[in-house]
């Protein structure tokens, strides 16, 4: 099935195509997600600041990815990507931050990858895109299947107060949000 761990030296960088250009300054729609830690979760009422990375699709060692999915801008590094943010965890919440990761992935799909990645926050499950159509999340099409384009979110009191966008590459996610964070203490 491919080791989705690492990323190809060849990987194909996303543009940014001004799809998220309208999210800073947006509020966080009160839609409660359901979560891998078994939990509902409505970022809009959390104070502080949480880090929301949405995500294509994260690999499964028992599944194929879609057909020239490391072709297509943006889609591969779901599992490197969340792996960072989980080496990161306790430096993003020595500095204020919770996280969470989102998909369209139901969540059963999403515990599976959060047990096997031994992931320290939920996945939160947005399979129904009501929360991607709320706030006009980029999406792209692969293997049959609508897929949120890959976006990190910082939320604040239940406000975007930043976007990161495109994301590139999606291992170093974690390490540009603590940069940032860094750079602008709440």
């Amino acid at each position: 099935m491919g080791d989705f761990q690492t990323l190809p030296a060849d990987l194909p960088a996303p543009v940014d195509d001004g799809s998220c250009a309208h999210l800073t300054g947006q509020r966080w729609p009160a839609l409660p997600l359901p979560g891998t830690d078994g939990q509902q979760h409505d970022v809009s009422a959390w104070p502080g600041r949480t880090v929301v990375y949405a995500y294509p699709k994260t690999a499964r060692p028992d599944h194929a990815m879609p057909d020239d999915w490391d072709m297509l801008p943006g889609a591969r590094g779901c599992t490197p990507q969340s792996c960072a943010f989980r080496n990161h965890h306790a430096e993003l919440a020595a500095a204020g931050a919770r996280v969470v990761g989102l998909s369209v992935q139901d969540t059963a799909y999403q515990q599976e990858a959060a047990a096997r990645l031994h992931l320290p926050f939920a996945l939160l499950s947005d399979a129904d895109m009501a929360l991607a159509q709320a706030l006009a999340l980029p999406t792209f099409e692969a293997g049959g299947e609508t897929l949120l384009c890959r976006v990190t979110l910082i939320v604040r009191d239940g406000v975007i107060e930043h976007v990161f966008y495109p994301v590139f590459p999606p291992d170093r996610n974690a390490q540009d949000v603590l940069a940032w964070l860094s750079a602008h203490p709440a």
